[in-house]
């Protein structure tokens, strides 16, 4: 069920306030269109926090509205045609599958801002906005080599799109560099959040000889079964470590507020524009959780990595990257693959051994 929360100032007008109704003409109103339960933690969670650190930041000048477990396709046009005649006229849509639906309702409202999470297309009114997780992930391949006593590391993908598939890769890039022989087992659950599904690939992946769990997926059942079963996992999107104290090493913690505040300040003082955002550690588009349950000298070379990779001193993907057929791969971005061939990643690296779905 999709629910809707509205501001003060909408408040004043069911409440019929004159002063209201003219005070709420003034606002700005910002909508968003979230793909699961807010819940608190995981994908959905953390852009609710941004959109709360919105009403902290503006006050009284914006009012904020979203529609939360809202599926991708057809239901997220509707959902952000809602949002339009409800008078928003700058729209977060906060999930892959909403891109084409975003898209396709920005044509035809060309007077109102849209801004689409981890998409590539854009219109004059619509841009795009996304962080390098694959940083993170390659720190995350680096502690897991170094903690699994198997070599087996175990990988929950939700669909094969390239965020995805550069995130495996750079897991696999920052393992390799501590154990060359490290191996990596992967199961699609082609779904951003189930966690029926979630648990049961994890539970696979450790019945298959995997002793760390890694999830592309956004519950924290991957976590809990990980506990369970007296092994380690990393979290993803938020901080889950309550779901397993003694389980999660680190999580990449997704922080849009920063984001979200400049975008709302450009669209109050009449400079936004259409543009590309694709944000990594240097720019706080996401931060990693503390580094916990491992020896102090992993924990060292952990924070040495995220410094390196920070500082610009290090690339996830640097010269030469060799894929599964054994070719290197085109180095178009001088020492380190370019944005664009990460941004389209359609294949694996050498070292993993699954077969890319579709490939």
């Amino acid at each position: 069920m999709m629910k809707r929360l509205l501001g003060a100032a909408a408040a004043l007008l069911l409440a019929g306030s004159i002063a209201g109704v003219a005070h709420a003409a003034d606002k700005l109103k910002v909508g968003f269109i979230y793909l699961g339960p807010i819940g608190d933690l995981g994908w959905t969670y953390q852009h609710e926090l941004a959109r709360q650190a919105l009403v902290k930041e503006f006050g009284d000048k914006i009012e904020t509205t979203y529609l939360e477990n809202v599926p991708e396709g057809p239901d997220s046009e509707r959902a952000i045609e809602q949002l339009v005649r409800a008078g928003n006229k700058l729209i977060f849509t906060t999930s892959f599958g909403y891109m084409d639906p975003t898209l396709k309702v920005a044509k035809k409202y060309p007077n109102v801002h849209f801004e689409h999470a981890t998409g590539y297309k854009r219109d004059k009114n619509m841009s795009t906005y996304s962080a390098r997780w694959y940083q993170g992930r390659y720190i995350q391949g680096q502690i897991a080599a170094k903690m699994s006593k198997a070599g087996v590391l175990g990988y929950i993908g939700s669909f094969p799109i390239p965020e995805v598939v550069s995130g495996i890769n750079a897991t696999m890039l920052g393992a390799q560099s501590i154990n060359p022989n490290i191996k990596v087992k992967i199961i699609w659950v082609n779904t951003w959040f189930d966690p029926g599904k979630e648990a049961d690939a994890a539970k696979a992946l450790l019945d298959q000889g995997a002793d760390i769990i890694m999830q592309h997926t956004d519950s924290p059942a991957p976590m809990q079964v990980a506990a369970e079963r007296g092994k380690l996992a990393f979290g993803q999107d938020s901080e889950m470590i309550k779901f397993g104290p003694k389980a999660q090493l680190t999580s990449i913690l997704d922080t849009w507020a920063p984001y979200y505040i400049s975008r709302v300040k450009a669209e109050l003082d009449g400079t936004w524009k259409s543009e590309d955002t694709w944000g990594g550690l240097d720019s706080k588009m996401f931060e990693m959780a503390p580094y916990t349950n491992m020896p102090d000298d992993v924990k060292k070379m952990a924070e040495e990595t995220q410094a390196a990779i920070t500082a610009g001193k290090l690339h996830p993907f640097k010269c030469p990257v060799v894929g599964q057929d054994g070719k290197e791969v085109e180095c178009k971005g001088g020492d380190h693959l370019a944005d664009g061939q990460i941004l389209g990643m359609n294949f694996y690296v050498k070292g993993v051994d699954d077969k890319l779905p579709g490939k």
